[in-house]
């Protein structure tokens, strides 16, 4: 079970009481209306998916019900932060990531499977 920092509420709480809600700091196009099928479904459809840090919405629904932004490592699934929506992106080049480890299974614990 994950456990993530809500920044309202100043406390962690179980993932059970999360939704995600998509990629953070998306320029949103100004005026809708305008653009064409294609940029519309770039804009909508077409996202992302690096191996590594990113930057996500999140909703705490089972508590104050606010979205909120948070960085997280697509490689260990760990929150590295979580900060208000509205604040700026965060500067996290010099932040630690995780290193890829193997997953750990019956065969890397206990040896081969029969």
């Amino acid at each position: 079970m994950l456990l993530i920092y809500c920044p309202y509420c100043e406390e962690e709480r179980s993932e059970l009481e999360f939704r995600h809600g998509g990629d953070a700091h998306i320029a949103r196009p100004t005026n809708m209306a305008d653009i064409t099928d294609e940029e519309f479904q770039e804009y909508f459809f077409l996202r992302d998916n690096p191996k590594g840090l990113i930057f996500e919405r999140w909703r705490h629904i089972h508590g104050c019900g606010r979205f909120f932004n948070a960085a997280r490592d697509t490689v260990s699934d760990k929150f590295v932060m979580s900060y208000k929506a509205g604040e700026p992106k965060p500067d996290l080049s010099g932040a630690p990531t995780t290193t890829e480890k193997p997953a750990e299974t019956f065969e890397t614990t206990e040896g081969t499977a029969q």
